[in-house]
């Protein structure tokens, strides 16, 4: 199993840390953050190519929704997986995310000891 090359959107430092840790001690990936929408544009921008992007879906400026539809228009990251983040996780917010082309919605607060298998799955095509 290859390590992955994450994107982490998020406005919540500590959020933002937990990713990273997680990762770091599982030595499953290699996470890069992003503390906004415009932040993370600019990340793509300048080349860097990630496995998929977990994108939380409220945030000051632009949404994640928004950066979503932005990073489509991208030929270098209009198929790059996206994996939305989000504290309400009600089946029709769900379906509303998922039908922007997101492949999953991880609802926070999330697990960290699971987290990595989640985002796998989610790339292997399973619903966890």
């Amino acid at each position: 199993m290859s390590a992955l090359y994450i994107l982490h959107v998020e406005d919540d430092e500590n959020i933002r840390a937990l990713t990273e840790l997680t990762f770091s001690l599982a030595a499953d990936g290699t996470v890069r953050t992003a503390a906004s929408g415009e932040e993370a544009l600019a990340a793509l921008e300048s080349g860097y190519k990630p496995d998929v992007i977990l994108l939380d879906v409220m945030m000051p400026g632009l949404d994640g929704p928004k950066v979503l539809a932005l990073i489509r228009e991208m030929p270098l990251h209009s198929s790059t997986p996206v994996i939305f983040m989000t504290a309400r996780a009600h089946a029709h917010q769900r379906d509303r995310l998922l039908s922007l082309g997101a492949i999953g919605v991880i609802t926070k607060p999330f697990d960290p000891t699971t987290l990595a298998d989640e985002i796998r799955a989610y790339l292997a095509g399973i619903r966890p």
